[in-house]
């Protein structure tokens, strides 16, 4: 029996579950505007499972690699969402936003 098929679904699963708390997350603390550092860990994952012989590995990467660069865009839509207050946002930035406000008036 071929058993390495399940274990790519599974671990594709919880990849894919884990992103969705990395996601809200990023947004919170360091907002929409970390994508490139998502883009750069997707490509980077990408490229390794190019090279792995072990197809186990290089799927997981390959699907790791995935999960990155589709968050870029999860990023930008959690960023809506806080917007629509589906999320809470990070008080620490409201005060920055009000602060840079301030500023600018003065």
């Amino acid at each position: 029996m071929q058993w390495i098929g399940l274990l790519i679904g599974l671990f594709s699963f919880v990849i894919i579950g884990i992103f969705h708390p990395i996601v809200i997350q990023c947004e919170y603390h360091f907002t929409w505007k970390i994508w490139p550092a998502f883009l750069a860990a997707g490509l980077i994952c990408l490229m390794l499972s190019l090279f792995l012989e072990d197809v186990l590995f290089s799927s997981l990467l390959s699907v790791l690699g995935f999960a990155c660069l589709w968050s870029i865009g999860e990023l930008k839509e959690q960023r809506k969402r806080v917007e629509k207050g589906w999320f809470p946002a990070n008080p620490k930035r409201a005060a920055e936003k009000r602060s840079e406000g301030d500023k600018r008036e003065g």
